[in-house]
C-alpha cells in the first residue's frame, strides 16, 4: 500500500562563504612584502523549484536535511575563493513553504517554471588586500566567511487538481472516478475506502482535459479534527470546482438533504468558506429502487431552507448513466472559474532575515558565575566573521563592538574591569 505524504519538516543550510586570506607579497621594497591575501567565494544559494515528476512529499521522509556547499577560501596572490553553485531542491507542484519558526508562508510552488530563493549563502569574507591604507599598508586582518542562511520548513502539499469530489463515505465518489478516468481508486462496500486522495484525468477531446480528484469522504466534526477528513480538507482550496457526490439510493439509510447539509456545513467550517466554490450536486446511485422519490424529497426541503431551486445533474456512476453531460458541465464551469490563491506571500522571491532598526544588536543576561553573556544575530554573526588567530583582527573587532555601544551597555549593567563577557564560546576581560 503506497501512501501519500502531504506534509515534511526539513532544515535547510545555505553554505558559508569562503574565508578571505592574509597573505604577503615578496617584493623588495614592498613593505612587509605588501597585503596579497584574496577574498573567499560565495556560499551556495538553496533554492526550491517545482519537479513535475514529484507527485508527493515522501523524498522528504528520508531527507531531512539540506545543506549548500561552502565558497572557496581566498588565496594568495590576490587571487579570489570560487563561488559555490546553488543547491538545488525539487518539490511536487501545489508545495507551500513556510518558515516553522515564525509560522508565515515564504513560498507558493505551483506552476512548472516556479522557483524561488529560500536561503542565501554568505558572501566571501574579504582579504587583507581589502584593509590597506595609508596608515596601515602592511595589515593582518581578513574576514571569515559569512555564514549562510538556516531555517527550519514545513512543507505543506496541496493538490493541484480542477475538481474536487465531496461526500459522506460511500457516496460513489471513488466509483464515479473510475468511471470517467483511468485511475484506478480501491472500491468496496464499507467506509473510508479512499484512504489517501486520488488524482485522475478526464478527458473530453484533444484540448478538453481537467485533473479530478477523488478525497477522503468527509464526516460531521471534521472541520474540528474528527475522523480523516480533516487532513484533506486542504486539498479541496486549490480546486476550481466540487462535485458534491449525494446517495439518492438509500444505501446506507441515510437522508440526502441530511447529508448535504454535513458536508455543507465542514466546508463552511473551514478556515477558507469552501462553500464559496463553483458547486454541482450530483445525485448518485439513480438506477437504485425509490431514487426518485429520494430526489423529490430533497428537492423539496432544499427549496424550502434557501429559497430557491438546486441545481442537480442526475447519474448512476456504477451504470455509466448521465456521466457524459456531468462532464461537460463540469468542463464548462472549469473553464469559466478562475484559480484562486489560498496563501498570502510577502516576498515570492527570497526571504532573508536582514537586520533593521526594530533588531536589537544584542541583548545582556548574566549567568550564575558573574559571566555577562551576549548574544544577538548581528553580533554573533560579526564574531563569527572575525578572524581571531590574528591579533589585528581581534583589534578590529573590539573596535566594532565599541561602536556598536556594548561597552556603555555593559556599564550601564554594573560591569566593573575584569569581569568575563562571553559571546557564544569566545570570552574576554571586560576593560572599564
Amino acid at each position: 500500500m503506497s501512501t501519500f505524504f502531504d506534509t515534511a519538516k526539513i532544515n535547510v543550510k545555505a553554505g558559508k562563504g569562503g574565508d578571505g586570506m592574509v597573505a604577503f607579497r615578496r617584493e623588495k621594497y614592498v613593505p612587509d612584502g605588501g597585503p596579497a591575501g584574496g577574498d573567499g567565494g560565495k556560499g551556495g544559494d538553496i533554492i526550491f523549484y517545482v519537479n513535475e515528476g514529484l507527485k508527493t512529499l515522501i523524498d522528504f521522509r528520508y531527507q531531512r536535511h539540506f545543506k549548500a556547499e561552502p565558497g572557496q577560501n581566498g588565496m594568495s596572490k590576490g587571487k579570489y575563493g570560487r563561488g559555490s553553485e546553488p543547491l538545488r531542491i525539487g518539490v511536487p507542484a501545489g508545495t507551500i513553504v513556510k518558515n516553522l519558526t515564525e509560522g508565515r508562508v515564504i513560498a507558493d510552488l505551483t506552476d512548472p517554471d516556479d522557483e524561488v530563493l529560500i536561503a542565501k549563502g554568505g558572501r566571501g569574507g574579504r582579504g587583507n588586500i581589502r584593509f590597506a591604507t595609508h596608515r596601515n599598508p602592511a595589515p593582518s586582518i581578513a574576514e571569515n566567511g559569512e555564514p549562510g542562511e538556516e531555517f527550519e520548513l514545513l512543507l505543506e502539499l496541496k493538490l493541484m487538481a480542477d475538481v474536487g469530489l465531496v461526500g459522506l463515505p460511500s457516496v460513489g465518489k471513488s466509483t464515479l472516478l473510475s468511471a470517467v478516468t483511468s485511475a484506478k481508486p480501491k472500491v468496496a462496500a464499507y467506509h473510508f475506502t479512499t484512504l489517501t486522495p486520488q488524482l485522475g484525468v478526464v478527458s473530453l477531446g484533444i484540448s478538453k482535459q481537467f485533473v479530478m480528484a477523488d478525497l477522503p469522504g468527509l464526516i460531521e466534526g471534521a472541520s474540528k479534527g474528527v475522523g480523516l477528513g480533516l487532513s484533506f480538507l486542504k486539498h479541496i482550496e486549490r480546486t476550481r470546482v466540487l462535485l458534491h457526490i449525494l446517495d439518492m439510493g438509500g444505501t446506507e439509510g441515510r437522508d440526502p438533504f441530511d447529508d448535504y447539509q454535513t458536508i455543507t456545513q465542514e466546508l463552511a467550517s473551514y478556515e477558507l468558506d469552501l462553500t464559496e466554490k463553483p458547486t454541482i450536486i450530483v445525485a448518485n446511485k439513480m438506477d437504485m429502487p425509490e431514487s426518485e422519490e429520494r430526489l423529490a424529497n430533497f428537492i423539496s426541503n432544499y427549496k424550502s431552507l434557501l429559497g430557491e431551486e438546486p441545481f442537480v445533474m442526475k447519474i448512476s456512476a456504477y451504470q455509466k448513466d448521465g456521466l457524459e453531460d456531468l462532464m461537460k458541465k463540469t468542463y464548462q464551469l472549469v473553464e469559466e472559474t478562475q484559480v484562486q490563491p489560498v496563501t498570502t506571500i510577502e516576498d515570492n522571491t527570497h526571504v532573508s532575515y536582514d537586520y533593521d532598526e526594530e533588531t536589537p544588536a544584542f541583548v545582556i543576561t548574566r549567568e550564575s558565575d558573574g559571566t555577562w553573556v551576549v548574544s544577538g544575530e548581528k553580533i554573533e554573526k560579526l564574531l563569527a566573521m572575525t578572524k581571531l588567530d590574528y591579533d589585528e583582527s581581534v583589534l578590529r573587532f573590539a573596535r566594532q563592538l565599541r561602536g556598536m555601544g556594548l561597552d556603555t551597555a555593559l556599564r550601564e549593567r554594573g560591569a566593573n574591569t575584569g569581569d568575563t563577557v562571553r559571546i557564544n564560546d569566545y570570552a574576554f576581560e571586560f576593560v572599564d
